[in-house]
């Protein structure tokens, strides 16, 4: 954390685990006991490349993604309050939401929005955000 950051109360979280950024945001930035997640879609944090495999395999990396960006701000999936799901197509909902439910099964289910919406960034089907409370 720099200086401008500690008098602002803003945190930028960034890590090698999960995709860079492609255009002018950061991976998460923590404020006011939260932290808000950008919108993860289903690149290979190593490659930059989308994953193979459909739906069920794009949907699983942008949790593992998820996963590695919260990981960087000490939280996890319990901590997180908030979500919103975005689909290119709604018929993928059951297939996202059976992947996207492995990551609450310990009973702390975030409240959720799902969104359809025409694209997503290189030609992704499903995009996540997240907002986390820092406890």
């Amino acid at each position: 954390m720099n200086s401008r950051e500690l008098l602002s109360g803003r945190e930028t979280i960034h890590t090698v685990a999960a995709p860079e950024a492609i255009g002018p945001y950061s991976q998460a930035v923590a404020a006011g006991g939260y932290v808000f997640t950008s919108g993860q879609i289903g690149l290979d944090p190593a490659s930059g490349q989308l994953v193979e495999g459909g739906i069920e395999a794009q949907t699983r990396q942008v949790m593992a993604n998820l996963a590695a960006v919260l990981a960087a701000a000490g939280l996890t999936f319990a901590d997180v309050v908030k979500t919103t799901i975005f689909l290119i197509d709604m018929d993928d909902f059951r297939a996202v939401n059976g992947v996207y439910g492995e990551s609450f099964e310990d009973g702390r289910k975030p409240a959720r929005s799902t969104v359809a919406v025409a694209a997503l960034p290189r030609g992704a089907r499903v995009e996540i955000e997240a907002i986390a409370l820092r406890r």
